[in-house]
């Protein structure tokens, strides 16, 4: 029984000590949410700890895209889309969620991941391996790219929670 109870006490400092990482509290998440939902063009760069270049602005069309997660799967409508440089994507919390969009950084070049970073408003993990949104919890949470400053090519996301449910998409920039 002694045995136990100091399993249990040992559990229960290291689940404390894991939870202290960057001493930001469920008040800091629960006010970045709605803050994603400002276009990247209004938000600055600052606030994506991996960034070293300013946000541009969206100065072309901005796209839409659902994510939605149902009875027949999880899915972003539509799944492929193709922009211009300046366009920017508004991913927009349907059902389902919670909800991210990420893109995976280790397929970009250097520089494509440093404008996505810079890109990608109050991301908490932009980072070299991955740069993910903040999580939209409620029905109508979005949260916006900017696709200014992008290489033409195709690019790869997902949403991260859902990803073993191949919740998968690609933008095209032209």
């Amino acid at each position: 029984m002694r045995y136990i109870g100091r399993a249990l006490t040992a559990s229960a400092f290291v689940l404390g000590a894991c939870a202290g990482g960057d001493n930001k509290t469920a008040t800091d998440t629960a006010t970045a949410a709605p803050a994603a939902t400002t276009p990247a063009a209004t938000t600055p760069a600052a606030t994506t700890p991996a960034a070293t270049t300013a946000a541009a602005p969206i100065t072309g069309t901005t796209h839409e895209v659902k994510m939605i997660g149902d009875e027949k799967g999880y899915k972003f409508v539509p799944a492929q889309l193709t922009v211009k440089p300046g366009d920017g994507i508004k991913f927009i919390m349907v059902t389902g969620g919670p909800h991210n969009v990420g893109f995976d950084a280790s397929a970009m070049a250097p520089d494509m991941v440093t404008k996505f970073s810079a890109n990608m408003p109050d991301a908490p993990s932009a980072k070299m391996s991955a740069m993910e949104s903040p999580m939209l919890v409620n029905a109508n949470d979005s949260y916006t790219v900017s696709f200014a400053g992008v290489k033409p090519g195709t690019y790869s996301f997902h949403c991260t929670p859902h990803l073993a449910m191949n919740m998968k998409g690609s933008v095209t920039v032209q």
